[in-house]
């Protein structure tokens, strides 16, 4: 469960989990409006980060549903997003790693 991870990150990672404390998705889309970039997985949090025009990076698997569409890098929908694929089915490490590569060179 990624939830455990949270409780044990790596030596000089600060994680704080502040979904606890939000009771609706209006409380989600004030605490998204004070982030400058927002890494995330399909989800509605991702949704609603592009909604409102903020950066948001989304890892995505090697077959997302058809609003991703293929071999591209952006989304139509939403100007702020990049999308970060998986190049094999359930191998995150690519995705991830290119993510990782893009926050060093982002600073």
């Amino acid at each position: 469960d990624g939830a455990e991870h949270l409780k044990t990150p790596p030596p000089g990672m600060n994680i704080v989990d502040f979904t606890a404390e939000f009771t609706d998705f209006s409380e989600t889309a004030a605490f998204i409006a004070h982030l400058d970039l927002i890494i995330t997985i399909d989800s509605a949090a991702a949704h609603l980060a592009g909604a409102m025009n903020k950066r948001v990076w989304v890892l995505l698997p090697f077959a997302p549903d058809w609003r991703w569409m293929c071999g591209r890098d952006d989304s139509p929908w939403y100007p702020g997003m990049r999308l970060f694929r998986q190049k094999r089915p359930g191998d995150w490490s690519g995705a991830v790693e290119s993510v990782r590569k893009e926050l060093a060179r982002d600073r």
